[in-house]
């Protein structure tokens, strides 16, 4: 990843949020099997049984998209910020990776509502494109705070180090 002498200013690791656990999501379909049976039954036994397999396509359906949005959960960014670059090491939720990487002495940062931009030289790379907004702006600023930090080095000159020692 970083370059062993550089230093590191700044890394996170960017996942999405999820509200709904696995355990909550086992419940949930339990929830609906049971809210379905106690409509569908009385519907199959007065004669309409077609109601039943729509109610099974309700439940299939439900399960997929849960399947399927927990499949998206897998997806990451990690953002790390060293003295000569910011390497951005994103994976698909399939497992595909790429690194893109950006010189960090021309490395700015625009933050909208909807968006996250880190660009340099031209580059022009979306950050944290699945977080909420709230979130894309506590990275944002973050960020921010560490190219700040990186771009205004704190020197420790001779005289300073005289007066620690008086």
């Amino acid at each position: 990843m970083a370059d062993s002498s550089s230093a590191i200013h700044f890394a996170t690791l960017l996942r999405p949020y999820r509200s709904l656990p696995p355990t909550g999501f086992k419940w949930l379909i339990r929830v609906v099997v049971a809210a379905n049976l106690m409509i569908g039954l009385p519907a199959y036994f007065m004669g309409a049984w077609p109601v039943m397999g729509f109610m099974g396509l309700d439940i299939a359906l439900l399960w997929w998209l849960f399947q399927r949005n927990y499949f998206d959960a897998r997806r990451s960014e990690a953002l790390t910020l060293t003295d000569s670059e910011l390497i951005i090491d994103r994976v698909a939720p399939d497992g595909e990776r790429e690194e893109v990487r950006l010189d960090a002495y021309w490395l700015k940062l625009e933050r909208t509502e909807e968006r996250l931009v880190a660009s340099s030289r031209g580059n022009r790379v979306v950050l944290g494109r699945f977080l909420g907004p709230d979130e894309r702006e506590r990275v944002g600023q973050e960020l921010e705070a560490a190219i700040a930090r990186m771009k205004a080095p704190r020197f420790v000159h001779r005289w300073d180090r005289e007066d620690e020692g008086a």
